[in-house]
């Protein structure tokens, strides 16, 4: 499997490109890394070196891969963190340029906005270049609970709610939802949820709630989830195997006491997670 992930990339730590490649990779796919960023660290830390690339670049470097006349052997696009607009831009004349050379290669957008407690902390123009147009291009979306709420417009608090929240956003086009780090009413307040949904229906992941807050975990199951997808075409199956896998890393990531998640570290529980959770109805 051939996979074109374009997204930010730190040169110290894990997230956009540095959380979601190196997973990739050890589950055996083909990564064809664009970077759209390049900072020292992710910015959680308050403060970075580096710039963010203009869209020219995007495009150069994508243009130069075609040249290759691999494009054809392209399984899917994956998407994060975009700079500015027009680097969104950029992502989706990539994303057409992919299915021109592969009308079967599938889009997965993760679509960074903001986070609970946060609130937006992307670039003016993200949030609605994500929800205009991202969105209706893209096959998979994978937001977290906050960012569920912002493309939908609706809250998500309940049940009820997040299932209206998640047909809102099929509706904008993506044919499959993953949403990261849900809370409902029926969430305990030790546990954190992950739901999937698509034509045949919602289901729901629950893990245990770790106390750490980390940067890049969300990059890495939204890769995760889409190669695992992709491969059996079912959505309980791909967040059984990325759900479990981004709790081990996590769970080594708390053992050792560190900032940045332990993907290095931890990689076996990529391939195959010291605990495997099962999915259940949503709802349920």
């Amino acid at each position: 499997m051939n996979l074109l992930s374009i997204q930010s990339h730190v040169a110290y730590g894990h997230a956009g490109n540095s959380a979601a490649v190196f997973p990739l990779q050890r589950l055996g796919v083909e990564v064809w890394p664009v970077h759209t960023v390049q900072f020292s660290n992710h910015t959680g830390y308050g403060s970075w070196k580096g710039e963010v690339f203009g869209a020219g670049l995007i495009k150069d470097v994508v243009a130069g891969i075609d040249e290759r006349d691999v494009l054809g052997e392209c399984d899917g696009v994956l998407s994060g963190y975009m700079g500015g607009a027009d680097i969104g831009n950029a992502i989706l004349d990539a994303v057409a340029t992919v299915r021109r050379a592969n009308p079967s290669a599938h889009y997965c957008c993760d679509p960074v906005i903001g986070d609970v407690g946060r609130g937006v902390f992307v670039r003016p123009g993200i949030p609605e270049f994500m929800k205009e147009k991202a969105l209706p291009a893209a096959d998979i979306v994978t937001p977290n609970q906050f960012e569920l709420d912002y493309l939908s417009g609706r809250a998500s608090a309940t049940v009820a709610e997040a299932r209206d929240a998640v047909k809102a956003l099929h509706d904008l086009g993506p044919r499959v939802v993953l949403v990261t780090s849900l809370h409902t009413e029926k969430t305990p307040e030790d546990a954190i949820d992950l739901l999937a949904s698509d034509e045949t229906g919602m289901v729901l992941l629950r893990t245990p709630c770790l106390p750490i807050s980390v940067n890049g975990a969300g990059d890495a199951i939204a890769a995760m989830f889409f190669v695992h997808y992709l491969r059996s075409g079912n959505i309980g199956e791909a967040m059984a195997r990325a759900g479990s896998a981004i709790f081990g890393i996590l769970s080594k990531t708390v053992e050792e006491g560190e900032r940045e998640i332990q993907i290095v570290t931890a990689q076996d529980e990529i391939v195959n997670p010291t605990r495997l959770f099962e999915v259940q109805e949503f709802g349920t």
